[in-house]
């Protein structure tokens, strides 16, 4: 008996480990052609339909964002037949309106990462895809978001341009005026190659970005502590299980 078709798969950062409400569930580990994903997907149903998760950085989050194996992650979606992504990324916020605990879908990003593996044409034989990256997120499932956030009442930013950094360090305040020079609105470190994965693979994908903190040298300057950044995380992953319920009622 086949497995029913999934409706969105969901790739949680950091904070979100476990998709909470999921019902009926079943956990699949697959062999892929790069090595292991970040853990098993677990598939359950949500909202009357059928949702993967996945852990990026793994449910006990053993692996760092340059560590991360973003090709197997991708794949073994794929594999499962998920068509829609949404890539849930907990960021740092640049611009003065996207503070702790805000909720943004950026329209762009710049990738400062190095030394990652970029792309599935990095290997032996693979057929060469040169794809169109101008608008790295896929403009209908950004909406839906959106559209979800008005339904169920949660405030959201439409549009920003995401950097991504190398991590697992922060950045100094001289990288982050950079990046501000830059035109970047938001910071993290995991936003890159995953959207240029997914363009490979043509899945939907769209980045659903929780502001954690402000970026050096951004915001009030206050000095926050490691217990405050936790429990602005914390309640902006509270708002995701309640927005995709409204994405896919």
């Amino acid at each position: 008996m086949s497995e029913p078709s999934i409706d969105l798969a969901v790739i949680g950062g950091s904070g979100l480990y476990q998709f909470p409400g999921l019902e009926n569930v079943s956990r699949r580990a697959l062999e892929t052609p790069y090595g292991p994903a970040s853990g098993e997907v677990v598939l359950g149903d949500f909202a009357d339909k059928r949702l993967a998760f996945l852990a990026r950085h793994g449910e006990s989050h053993t692996l760092a964002p340059h560590r991360v194996n973003y090709r197997a992650n991708l794949w073994a979606l794929h594999a499962l037949g998920a068509r829609r992504v949404i890539g849930v990324n907990a960021v740092g916020g640049i611009r003065a309106d996207m503070g702790p605990r805000t909720l943004v879908v950026p329209d762009q990003l710049i990738d400062y990462t190095h030394g990652r593996v970029t792309s599935f044409c990095d290997v032996e034989g693979a057929e060469i895809k040169h794809i169109d990256f101008s608008e790295p997120y896929t403009a209908s499932l950004r909406q839906a978001l959106l559209d979800a956030a008005g339904r169920a009442g949660i405030p959201m930013i439409d549009g920003g341009c995401y950097g991504a950094t190398q991590g697992p360090r922060l950045e100094t305040r001289a990288e982050i005026a950079r990046m501000q020079r830059d035109g970047c609105d938001l910071v993290g470190m995991t936003g890159m190659p995953e959207a240029a994965l997914a363009r490979e693979l043509d899945l939907q994908y769209a980045c659903l970005s929780l502001v954690a903190n402000f970026a050096a040298g951004c915001g009030d300057e206050a000095e926050i502590s490691i217990e405050e950044i936790f429990a602005h995380l914390a309640a902006a992953t509270a708002q995701v299980p309640v927005l995709l319920k409204a994405m896919l009622s």
